[in-house]
């Protein structure tokens, strides 16, 4: 029911043209069979959903005020989009990896069927083996156009289009311009799959190169900042269980020492809120960690995000775990 309600709303009416454009083409790269409107319906649906819900929990369950409450609705939702485009994008990132390796096999295989003395299309055709996933049904596709009535042309330039590949676009503009003016179609896709194979190969030493960096990002984001805080956040809790005592065998105060400013008093920052202060910044620290190290290793953002959950909960276990074997060995201070 909701769902039929949803469907003859026009979403798209709320934003303005270039905007869902943009949504359509994200889309298309990602490979998604979800249209412009389904995608504005979850976004805005979700974001008012979560907006709401969250917003009366931090008001009548945390108690807080309700601008702060509307406040961290609102950063939620926007979360909820931000999220929503860091998936798209993850998936784009993640068919043009796809792609790029297995480019120089397929080109290998089209140039060895040109060299049969089959034509050019249908040597691409039947160079789309079952093991290219969804690669090889785009070449289907292409095949398809170009026996509706499209030019080769276009239709080569539509099948690069679908994939956010420098490599492929480069690799098709070439294909191109060979044709166009006489030039070796199988000699130039042997050459494009050596190249390729050279720069995947030149990539993966770059890598093992810069593996000591993402080992020193991982230990200082993964270890050392949650053993320090679950550290810290410990101390500030046995700091104020002494103090909690002090105070209690003097009511009166604390005497002076003749100096006014050297005069001890507790400490400002309650264990509690130091607790939470160091869950957000774990949180974020290991995220960074995370996509720092994708972009060290491969160049790219977007494949540490498959890094980040896992990266955020062993980050909190081991804040946890330090915490817990803090205050078990200093457990004798609760009795102060």
């Amino acid at each position: 029911m909701a769902k039929n309600i949803f469907s003859r709303i026009n979403f798209e009416r709320l934003v303005s043209r270039s905007v869902a454009r943009f949504i359509s083409k994200t889309l298309d790269l990602a490979g998604s069979k979800m249209d412009v409107n389904t995608f504005l319906s979850i976004a805005i649906v979700g974001g008012f959903a979560i907006l709401i819900i969250l917003a009366f929990a931090l008001y009548l369950i945390m108690h807080l005020n309700l601008l702060l409450a509307l406040g961290g609705g609102i950063v939620a939702a926007l979360l909820f989009a931000v999220v929503m485009y860091m998936m798209l994008n993850y998936k784009i990132d993640q068919r043009k990896t796809f792609v790029e390796s297995i480019l120089p096999d397929y080109f290998s295989l089209a140039a060895a069927n040109l060299k049969s003395g089959i034509a050019l299309d249908r040597s691409m055709l039947l160079a789309a083996r079952p093991e290219f996933k969804y690669f090889s049904s785009d070449v289907q596709a292409m095949n398809r156009n170009v026996f509706g009535g499209e030019t080769f042309e276009n239709a080569l330039r539509d099948l690069a289009g679908k994939y956010k590949s420098n490599n492929f676009q480069h690799s098709v503009r070439m294909m191109i311009e060979a044709q166009k003016y006489g030039g070796a179609m199988a000699d130039l896709m042997e050459q494009l799959a050596k190249d390729m194979r050279s720069q995947q190969m030149l990539q993966k030493e770059v890598s093992g190169q810069l593996l000591m960096y993402s080992l020193f990002i991982a230990f200082a984001g993964l270890i050392a900042a949650p053993v320090l805080y679950g550290l810290t956040s410990q101390m500030i809790v046995i700091t104020d269980t002494v103090w909690k005592g002090i105070l209690a065998s003097n009511p009166g105060g604390l005497p002076t020492t003749g100096v006014s400013f050297l005069k001890p008093s507790p400490p400002k920052i309650s264990p509690t809120v130091y607790h939470d202060f160091s869950l957000v910044a774990i949180s974020v620290i290991t995220g960074f960690a995370a996509l720092i190290m994708s972009t060290i290793s491969s160049g790219s953002t977007t494949k540490g995000m498959r890094l980040v959950p896992l990266f955020i909960i062993v980050g909190l276990g081991i804040y946890f775990v330090v915490g817990g074997v803090i205050a078990s060995l200093f457990s004798s201070f609760g009795s102060l």
